[in-house]
C-alpha cells in the first residue's frame, strides 16, 4: 500500500474576501475530488484572503499510479486561472 500526500501554497491574487477566496477553493476541490478521486483539505492560511495551502492524499497499490495522480492535480491546480502556486511538496509514504 502507498500513500501520497501533497502540500500545495497558493496566492489568490484576486481575493478580496474570504467568501471569494472560499468560492474559488470549494470549486477546485470539487473539482479535483470528481476527476482524481484524491482526498483534499485547506490545512493552513484560513483566515488570509489571499493565501491557501491544501492538502491532498491519494492511496493505491502502486507508487507511480500515486505519483500520477498527485502530479495530474497539481497540474489541474496550476492551470486554474484564478491561483498561483507557490510551493509544492509531494511525499510517498
Amino acid at each position: 500500500m502507498v500513500v501520497g500526500i501533497c502540500r500545495v501554497a497558493l496566492h489568490l491574487p484576486d481575493g478580496h474576501s474570504l467568501k471569494a477566496k472560499r468560492r474559488v477553493l470549494s470549486g477546485l476541490k470539487a473539482r479535483l475530488c470528481g476527476a482524481f478521486n484524491v482526498s483534499v483539505a485547506e490545512l493552513d492560511d484560513q483566515e488570509l484572503w489571499q493565501r491557501a495551502v491544501l492538502g491532498l492524499a491519494c492511496i493505491a497499490n502502486d507508487a507511480r499510479h500515486v505519483n500520477r495522480v498527485l502530479d495530474q492535480s497539481c497540474n489541474m491546480i496550476r492551470a486554474t486561472p484564478a491561483l498561483e502556486v507557490l510551493d509544492v511538496r509531494l511525499e510517498l509514504l
